[in-house]
């Protein structure tokens, strides 16, 4: 699956299994599961971006999906928002020892951010309402958030239409992806940015990759400097 990233992969998931797991953002007990359960099931969901796309990773966490769709896809540019600085600071040291340019880390909440990308991503962060407020105003008109999910996926999306419906949502659906490479077929719910958002739920100001109110981003092999 990761083809001539796999080494790249393979580091990854002895960061995840050590500091991952000394730095409380991986239990213990996921050192054995690592691949099936959260590597592999991130990657299945490339698929579903775009060649070339610029993606905003809401709540990374360990970078999950983020730093698995850097890994896998190059073509990608990846901008990995995490509030805590304990994982921001991991993910950083993450990024500058497995030598990846295509990713940015940006402290803070997804409302905080000001972006205009065409792909947002999220796995095991909050429920499909609050994922649809949040990243919302960070995509391009048309552009999709892939929430990855589990197997209530179809019924979460059932209890989101009345929101989807008063905004306008364009579009929406669920994907199961991975039949035949994980235990447990992975669900991504898909869901398209109507052209227009309802009177104050956009961000005010200009909309540019890379930037966002106040805080702090960090690109790349520059992301440990920027903690001093």
């Amino acid at each position: 699956m990761f083809g001539g990233q796999l080494g790249l992969a393979l580091r990854y998931a002895d960061l995840l299994a050590t500091t991952g797991i000394s730095h409380g953002l991986v239990g213990p007990r996921e050192a054995a599961r690592l691949w099936e359960r959260h590597l592999v099931n991130c990657a299945v969901s490339a698929a579903l971006v775009p060649e070339g796309s610029e993606v905003v990773d809401i709540g990374s966490g360990a970078g999950l999906p983020g730093l698995v769709l850097a890994i896998l896809r190059p073509d990608l540019r990846l901008h990995l928002v995490e509030p805590l600085l304990r994982r921001t600071t991991w993910l950083e040291s993450t990024i500058a020892e497995l030598g990846l340019e295509n990713v940015s880390v940006h402290r803070g909440r997804a409302e905080e951010m000001e972006m205009s990308v065409p792909v947002v991503t999220a796995r095991a962060v909050a429920s499909l309402d609050k994922l649809v407020r949040w990243s919302f105003p960070l995509l391009e008109p048309q552009g999709r958030l892939l929430a990855l999910k589990g197997e209530a996926a179809r019924r979460e999306l059932e209890e989101v239409e009345p929101l989807l419906r008063r905004w306008g949502v364009p579009a929406s659906t669920v994907h199961v992806v991975g039949e035949g490479l994980v235990s447990e077929p992975v669900r991504v719910v898909e869901i398209v940015r109507p052209d227009h958002l309802p009177p104050g739920t956009d961000h005010t100001g200009p909309s540019r990759p890379g930037r966002r109110r106040g805080g702090r981003a960090s690109r790349g092999r520059d992301a440990r400097r920027t903690e001093g």
